[in-house]
């Protein structure tokens, strides 16, 4: 069941209270060539959409084989390229995210540079969907949603209204919806294309990103085979998910025609503690990838997680961009007012080591070079992604290239990476694999 254009007045209102700071969207000065914001001017809408057909895992006592009757309330939140109309007010978005045990919930606001209801521009584009993280929102994800929009994506993220991160005994639950959550939304909004109920949409050209548990679930949909040993089989009660495992019946339900490219940030699943797929499983996926992670991440861990699924995916064209000392918490806003306060809220958004218009500004640019490459199409965005320095610091202005301080990088051997203005590709690293035969 589909109902469109719906307001979602709990979670986004109009610019009434001062926020604080430019939205995260729009870049600094230092940001490198690719995260500028794009040509359009961006809207918002929001609309739910229903999945009767999920297993309703919150019910209590739920042990029997019997699939239990469900009805999933999905909403949506959409941006796209836009009309400019003189005088509009952009949005600000108003959600909250757990509190420290035993506080309740911790509300907050950011700033935002969409309009709500804007007119679309008239163009079709690509559809990207993302995915937030465990008990995360799209809220606090605007930084890239926003900028994707300015360029030429129509972004919808999903508000899959997890259970509070501190209870334990519900972990199973994202494991199973995820990938169904991430999977039905494009298909029913790619529908929704094809009818011309949902304008504006090439749905032949999709992506998806993923944060954390949203990047197992953007793993599993692109092709990334469930093992039935690993901690997602065993953690979702009544054997709900073992439909949908390595060799299952319903594997197919998984899988969204027209899947272009694949992006996440931190994701959940690799490694021997969770092992969602095993290197079996990641050999399945063949949609071209782009991992991002910190190389401290204490969370999903590095070495034995996020390069994990880069390093098995093995018949994927992939890449790693690793934020060296970088922790978890790269695919989230910049910590507003409300968040500073306890460390706990603060380390929903902030990194001990990386300031967050740094973290947004690179993952703005990188993540445009892929899509753009992969789901559009510019094969000259490929530059932006291969380098002979996989480690920035080893890079040499190169003899007789730019000058001026705020000279940009034209790329090429020995030099900085392309697109990044001079001494600013600091503390990075760049992998690329093509994809095994």
């Amino acid at each position: 069941m589909l109902r469109f254009w719906l307001p979602l007045v709990a979670a986004i209102w109009v610019a009434g209270a001062a926020v604080a700071g430019e939205p995260l969207s729009r870049p600094g000065i230092d940001a490198p060539d690719l995260a500028r914001l794009g040509p359009h001017a961006v809207g918002l809408k929001s609309t739910v959409l229903i999945d009767g057909t999920q297993p309703d895992l919150a019910l209590p006592g739920l042990t029997g084989t019997a699939q239990p009757s469900g009805r999933r309330v999905l909403p949506i939140d959409i941006w796209y390229p836009a009309k400019a109309r003189a005088g509009a007010r952009p949005v600000s978005y108003a959600d909250a995210l757990p509190g420290e045990p035993p506080l309740g919930p911790a509300p907050f606001t950011v700033k935002g540079l969409a309009v709500r209801d804007a007119s679309p521009d008239g163009g079709r584009y690509p559809l990207v969907i993302v995915s937030h993280g465990y008990s995360g929102t799209p809220a606090a994800m605007t930084w890239l949603t926003e900028n994707l929009a300015s360029k030429g994506y129509v972004v919808a993220a999903i508000h899959h209204r997890d259970p509070d991160i501190s209870d334990a005994s519900k972990a199973g639950q994202p494991m199973l919806r995820r990938p169904l959550d991430i999977a039905f939304v494009a298909r029913t909004l790619q529908a929704e294309a094809r009818t011309g109920r949902l304008p504006g949409v090439d749905p032949d050209r999709v992506a998806v990103i993923g944060y954390s548990m949203g990047g197992y679930g953007a793993l599993t949909v692109a092709g990334a085979a469930l093992s039935p040993t690993g901690r997602a089989a065993r953690a979702v009660p009544g054997g709900y998910l073992q439909p949908y495992l390595r060799g299952g019946p319903r594997v197919s339900d998984l899988r969204i025609a027209g899947l272009k490219a694949v992006a996440v940030m931190a994701p959940a699943g690799g490694g021997s503690a969770f092992n969602a797929w095993g290197a079996e499983g990641l050999a399945e996926l063949r949609t071209p990838l782009l991992v991002i992670g910190g190389d401290r991440d204490r969370t999903v861990g590095f070495n034995d997680g996020v390069r994990t699924v880069y390093e098995q995916a093995v018949h994927a064209d992939r890449y790693l961009l690793v934020f060296q000392n970088g922790g978890h918490n790269i695919g989230m806003n910049a910590a507003p007012a409300g968040m500073r306060n306890r460390l706990w809220d603060l380390d929903w958004f902030e990194d001990p080591v990386w300031s967050k218009d740094r973290t947004a500004a690179i993952q703005q640019h990188m993540i445009t070079a892929f899509l753009d490459l992969w789901v559009k199409g510019d094969q000259s965005r490929a530059a932006y992604l291969t380098t002979d320095v996989p480690i920035s610091n080893d890079a040499k202005w190169p003899s007789g290239g730019p000058s001026g301080y705020a000279a940009i990088s034209p790329g090429g051997p020995g030099a900085p990476w392309k697109g990044f203005p001079r001494n600013h590709a600091v503390g990075l690293e760049l992998h690329h694999a093509p994809a095994a035969p």
